[in-house]
């Protein structure tokens, strides 16, 4: 009988990792340097999915973004939202024409982007590595439908 009942929970802890793991915290895993120092490349984190269901990303979340299909995932910095007007001057971010503090961002290029407004159902998402020309990082408007969630660690 114990055998059975040492099976029985390797079966429950089993269903419940799968569950939590595939549907409330996905780990992720970080290919490259966008979101530097911060996050490492090669590192692995998780992501709630549950965390923007009543409520919408707040700037400076870290957020796991749907790129393309199911498989591609990215990790990047909500820096607006929508209705705000983002710009960046000499690789200084500017959210609504005010300087943004960020702490994260360690080293800054001379990122130049005119002003622009984030359009509705969108928000404005940008990695923490800055120290490297603009043409090597994905970045800007994402529809808020794209986002899986906040990482969490």
């Amino acid at each position: 009988m114990p055998r059975y009942t040492s099976l029985r929970r390797a079966i429950i802890v089993a269903i419940v990792a799968w569950i939590v793991f595939a549907f409330v915290l996905p780990p992720i895993h970080l290919e490259g340097h966008s979101m530097e120092p911060a996050y490492h490349d090669g590192s692995y984190h998780f992501y709630w999915r549950q965390s923007y269901l009543f409520s919408p990303p707040s700037p400076g979340d870290v957020v796991a973004i749907r790129f393309a299909g199911k498989k591609v995932v990215l990790l990047k910095r909500v820096v607006a939202l929508a209705g705000d007007t983002v710009a960046f001057e000499n690789g200084v971010l500017f959210r609504n024409g005010y300087p943004v503090q960020e702490p994260y961002v360690r080293f800054r290029s001379n990122w130049n982007l005119k002003p622009r407004k984030v359009r509705p159902g969108r928000v404005y998402v940008v990695g923490d590595n800055r120290g490297v020309p603009m043409e090597r990082h994905h970045f800007g408007q994402v529809n808020s439908n794209r986002i899986l969630g906040k990482v969490i660690w």
